[in-house]
C-alpha cells in the first residue's frame, strides 16, 4: 500500500492528510471502522484525485467527510428498498456514478461495487476484492474505469 500512496503523492492530487481524530469522527458518524486499506489511505491523504484535477476526474477519491450511505446518495432514502445498509460511496466517477464500498464484513477487508446510478441498486457488482487491490489497477490501467468494457 505505501508504494501505492507514494505514486498518488507523486503524480496525482491528493488533499492533506486526515487527522486521527477526524478518522475517529467519521467512525463514529458512519458507524463503522475503516479496514487497513481506506486506514492507510486517509491518513495519506483526505482524498484524492486521479489523472486529472476537479471537475474532470473520473476518479474522485471522496473525502471522509463526502462518504454517506449509497442508498441516500444515490436514491435520497434510507430504506432497504434501495440497497444495502452497507454499502457506502467512496470514490465518485462523474455523472452521479459512484464505486461503493461494502462494509459489511466488521474490520474489512472492504470489497468495492461498481455502481451505476441507472441501475442502482439493482445492478451492483463487485470489481475489486479491497481498496488496494482498485488503486493498484486504476494506476496502472491509467484513466480509465478499468471494470467498464470498451
Amino acid at each position: 500500500m505505501q508504494t501505492l500512496l507514494e505514486a498518488l503523492s507523486r503524480d496525482h492530487y491528493p488533499n492533506p492528510p486526515a487527522t486521527s481524530a477526524q478518522i475517529a469522527e467519521a467512525e463514529a458518524r458512519l458507524g463503522w471502522r475503516l479496514d487497513a486499506d481506506l486506514r492507510a489511505f486517509y491518513l495519506h491523504c483526505d482524498g484524492a484525485t486521479l489523472f486529472r484535477r476537479r471537475p474532470d476526474a473520473k476518479y474522485r477519491i471522496l473525502s471522509l467527510s463526502e462518504i454517506e450511505r449509497a442508498r441516500v446518495r444515490m436514491r435520497g432514502e434510507d430504506d432497504d428498498s434501495m440497497g444495502a445498509a452497507t454499502w457506502y460511496t467512496l470514490l465518485y466517477c462523474q455523472d452521479s456514478d459512484f464505486v461503493l464500498v461494502d462494509v459489511a464484513q466488521p474490520d474489512g477487508p472492504y470489497p468495492l461495487l461498481d455502481a451505476f446510478h441507472e441501475t442502482y441498486p439493482l445492478h451492483v457488482r463487485q470489481i475489486a476484492r479491497t481498496f488496494q487491490e482498485l488503486l493498484q489497477r486504476a494506476l496502472r490501467i491509467g484513466n480509465k474505469l478499468f471494470w467498464l468494457r470498451d
